[in-house]
């Protein structure tokens, strides 16, 4: 079974649809091209993270390979939260910009009975003041795959500026507290993590075309 939980909300913001058509664009024909700027983050040690654009660049994909908070048993004091930040930047073909319409997380969790989880994600462009935050919780006994969604409706997506290059920041974390589960007798854990490849955070993209093409 699959646990599924949806955040939506608004937030209006000057960097928000203005100047551009709420209408969808299609997707620019052109290959998308992502640098991955820096990656950082005790959830994301170098060479464990991935970022793949999808052929009809509609989205990109991020796969992490050592993604992993735990308590109890075998943890570490420090693995309780584990993090990591993404900075790209995200070259399109002139007369587009992007926003991010929706991310997509996936993973696995192992709590025992009492113990908590909690996923967030925050999202912003360098220079703007606006920080879009999620935060996904979750309660044992659970042992299941996990999926979390963040929506954002069409009048609050803040666009990439046109005509300039702004690294697109991604900050997230995952978190786990015993509780009131016994951590010398039990573990929990809240997995992002895939050593196959299958399990990746999807971002979609949203085009626009900037004012005047």
């Amino acid at each position: 079974m699959l646990l599924a939980l949806v955040s939506q909300f608004i937030i209006i913001s000057p960097a928000s649809a203005t100047g551009f058509l709420d209408l969808p664009v299609p997707p620019p024909n052109d290959h998308i091209v992502i640098d991955v700027v820096t990656v950082n983050g005790s959830g994301c040690p170098p060479g464990s993270a991935a970022v793949a654009v999808a052929p009809d660049n509609t989205a990109f994909t991020v796969t992490y390979s050592t993604y992993l908070a735990q308590v109890g048993v075998g943890a570490k004091p420090t693995d309780f939260r584990k993090n990591c930040q993404l900075n790209l930047l995200v070259h399109v073909p002139q007369g587009f910009t992007y926003a991010i319409s929706e991310a997509d997380y996936r993973g696995f969790a192992s709590l025992a009975a009492g113990a908590t989880g909690m996923q967030r994600a925050s999202y912003y462009f360098q220079g703007s003041p606006n920080t879009d935050i999620r935060t996904h919780n979750f309660t044992g006994l659970l042992e299941d795959n996990w999926e979390t969604t963040d929506t954002t409706e069409l009048a609050a997506l803040e666009y990439a500026p046109c005509g300039a290059l702004r690294n697109f920041n991604i900050n997230t974390e995952l978190r786990v507290a015993a509780g009131t589960s016994n951590p010398l007798t039990t573990t929990s854990f809240l997995a992002m993590d895939s050593t196959d490849g299958s399990i990746t955070t999807t971002y979609h993209f949203h085009w626009a075309t900037c004012p005047n093409h």
